[in-house]
């Protein structure tokens, strides 16, 4: 009579790749955001009516980073854990997160004018009565 036990090692393998196919295809799709977000970008070039074509294209190219790398940061995470964690992968995967951040808080401050910590400026306007 058949315990199962034998058959651990094997539903391990079978997860870990179908874990892994999963954050290839959150990779592709992170890919396919910032592709899609430059095509769509690419509307302010040719755009007659907008007063500052540069700007609303390099905001919009931003705004489409910013979205992929997030996707790619979660693509990473995900096929960091398919694997069999070591400390060397559980570094790799914390150089990528570090590096994709800090890309990440760059173009916020590049789109915004801000840090991504910093509150928005809102300017307040007093009535009198």
């Amino acid at each position: 009579m058949e315990t199962g036990i034998d058959s651990s090692p094997m539903f391990e393998t079978e997860a870990s790749f179908w874990i892994h196919l999963v954050g290839v295809g959150i990779e592709v799709f992170g890919v396919l955001i910032i592709v899609a977000g430059i095509v769509w970008s690419s509307r302010y070039v040719f755009s007659r009516n907008v007063p500052s074509r540069y700007n609303s294209y390099k905001i919009s190219i931003g705004r489409s980073l910013l979205l992929g790398l997030e996707v790619l940061v979660a693509a990473d995470i995900v096929k960091t854990i398919a694997i069999q964690l070591t400390f060397s992968s559980l570094g790799l995967l914390a150089g990528l997160v570090l590096v994709r951040t800090f890309l990440s808080w760059t173009l916020t401050l590049e789109i915004e004018g801000r840090w991504p910590w910093q509150r928005e400026f809102v300017l307040e306007t007093h009535t009198e009565e």
